[in-house]
């Protein structure tokens, strides 16, 4: 995942929820217009920093004009120490997601967050700006989350994207991403959470075959429903799993 990194950049991002068999008959349309990135399916994994009562979560739910969150982010099972993993600050403003991540040895990474040096040959920018993220808001790990995920990229526009994701996954326990991914679904076997990111304007011919297929645009956070539907229950009951059993 070396190869062609980009360490900062803005779109929209529109995401939807599809059935199997809206899939099925999405995929050959979609696939007149995109094909599939060189890494096929593959797992991503995350490890998302919050405050201990996770204001930044809190926050973000409420749908402010701007919030933005931190996570490490891994392709695959990264090995202990040397394997990559990118940094990443996410923020949004009015609509619009700007992503700015280094990308690193994990052994380096955890370092850097623990409030180590800037790790070697990453942007000092981006470094200086996680820092202060880090120093302002205080997070720490708190939430691991993972999905099998499908990337497709435009063939007449290689900045438009389409990503489809299964097997959502989360654990309060063991955030580790060098463990693999395990832990509790976060949505139904069968559901595929489709995401469009686009520079700018959807295509109007893609807009169209969403609505001819009956596929609407649905407000959806993956930590988000975390939070609500596991995290906060658990709160209130004091029954917040921190240990692996």
């Amino acid at each position: 995942m070396s190869q062609n990194i980009i360490s900062s950049f803005q779109r929209y991002e529109v995401k939807f929820f599809l059935t199997p068999q809206q899939r099925e008959h999405l995929m050959p349309e979609l696939e007149e217009h995109f094909k599939i990135d060189q890494y096929g399916l593959h797992t991503i994994s995350n490890i998302y920093y919050d405050t201990d009562n996770y204001a930044i979560t809190r926050d973000s739910i409420d749908r402010p004009v701007y919030k933005e969150k931190l996570r490490v982010r891994a392709y695959g099972v990264p090995k202990p120490e040397t394997g990559q993993v990118f940094v990443e600050l996410k923020k949004k403003y009015d609509h619009v997601v700007y992503k700015r991540r280094i990308a690193v040895p994990i052994g380096e990474a955890n370092r850097f967050l623990q409030g180590g040096p800037d790790p070697n040959g990453a942007d000092p920018q981006i470094t200086h700006e996680i820092r202060y993220f880090m120093q302002r808001t205080k997070p720490e790990p708190k939430v691991y989350l993972s999905y099998q995920r499908i990337a497709m990229v435009g063939r007449e526009n290689p900045d438009l994207r389409i990503t489809m994701d299964q097997e959502l996954l989360w654990r309060s326990y063991d955030l580790d991403l060098c463990l693999g991914s395990y832990g509790q679904r976060i949505l139904p076997e069968e559901m595929t959470l489709m995401e469009i990111k686009v520079p700018g304007t959807m295509p109007l011919w893609l807009a169209q075959t969403l609505s001819r297929h009956q596929i609407y645009r649905s407000s959806f956070s993956k930590i988000g429903t975390c939070y609500t539907r596991f995290i906060l229950p658990d709160i209130f009951d004091n029954k917040v799993v921190t240990t692996h059993v």
